[in-house]
């Protein structure tokens, strides 16, 4: 080994260590352009239709979105506020319920004894210890939001400029495969983010109206969580079946049955049948590559990580695919 080559070993590692040092800044900076790119999508499709610049298009696309939410929030807010409150509530009835069913009670009424055992001021003292740390940990997750969406906006304000610029930090002769890398992982990008908002929009209405049919407690937290967990694959639509499954055993047994056959038929044709017709020409994901990239940043960057497996799983699908395979293997 000779020393042009540990030198560049050496570089590598500092590399390293120094991007995983700064692993919070570079998840809040792939957040802003995963929103950059949320964001360009509607004002490209603007500027098509329209005669709008790119300013005035982000800003009707902002005001737009602010208001739009505005308005769902003052329509939905107050129910789902209500419903959190009733599923309070029923925790305790449904804990009961699975007791009875069961037949373990006596386990249940153990499980109660000890956590009241706890409830001393002596062992609370270090709960509000972790409050207080949880609350600290919230205004800090609340002011690095605040900095991604400040960031996606100035990234979907000019994104030229910020993709010259890093082709410009690339040697010449690499120069035009950066150009097209960007250019790809940008459509690549876009093209997931508009159809899994599109998918999961469709699976929350869908529950949503099942579930109200059904009259199922809780329809609308239940299609909401079913509909957030969309993005979440694989593991998501698994988990937030669980909600509702939970309710309908309130109701009776056969509803819990109906529950499951209409959140099977909404998950399948979800996975099957609307997600390959609007990613048709966005990169497919394979289940396993995606539960792995999940459980991988999931370890590493907890919750964050999660939301931000499969964004950073089409980026480096595209990367594989175009440098990997293209660059080296194929011609190796």
């Amino acid at each position: 080994m000779n020393g042009r080559t540990l030198l560049g070993l050496l570089a590598l590692v500092v590399v390293g260590l120094l991007a995983w040092e700064l692993r919070w800044v570079l998840l809040v900076l792939f957040g802003a352009i995963v929103l950059a790119v949320a964001l360009d999508v509607p004002v490209a499709w603007l500027r098509r239709v329209t005669p709008l610049n790119r300013t005035a298009a982000l800003a009707l696309v902002v005001v737009v979105l602010l208001l739009g939410g505005w308005k769902l929030g003052e329509l939905l807010i107050p129910e789902l506020l209500d419903q959190v409150q009733e599923l309070i509530q029923l925790v305790p009835v449904l804990i009961t319920r699975l007791g009875e069913m069961v037949g373990d009670v006596k386990l249940l009424q153990s499980l109660e004894s000890r956590i009241l055992s706890l409830a001393t001021l002596d062992k609370l003292q270090p709960v509000g210890a972790q409050l207080l740390g949880f609350a600290g940990g919230a205004a800090n997750g609340t002011i690095q939001l605040l900095l991604l969406v400040l960031l996606a906006i100035l990234l979907a304000l000019d994104p030229r400029s910020h993709q010259r610029l890093l082709i410009a930090a690339t040697p010449s002769k690499y120069r035009p495969l950066v150009g097209e890398l960007l250019r790809e992982c940008r459509e690549a990008l876009g093209g997931w983010l508009a159809g899994m908002t599109i998918s999961a929009s469709a699976v929350f209405v869908l529950t949503w109206a099942g579930l109200a049919l059904l009259q199922v407690p809780l329809a609308l937290l239940s299609a909401l969580v079913c509909g957030v967990l969309t993005f979440v694959p694989t593991i998501g639509p698994t988990v937030a079946t669980l909600l509702p499954l939970a309710m309908a055993m309130l109701v009776s047994p056969g509803r819990v049955v109906q529950v499951l056959v209409l959140r099977l038929i909404l998950q399948n044709g979800e996975a099957f049948l609307l997600t390959p017709i609007l990613l048709n020409r966005t990169a497919h994901l394979l289940p396993t590559v995606a539960l792995m990239a999940q459980l991988c940043l999931g370890a590493l960057l907890g919750l964050p990580g999660v939301l931000l497996a499969l964004p950073l799983v089409v980026v480096l699908q595209v990367l594989a695919e175009k440098v990997l395979v293209e660059q080296i293997m194929d011609r190796w």
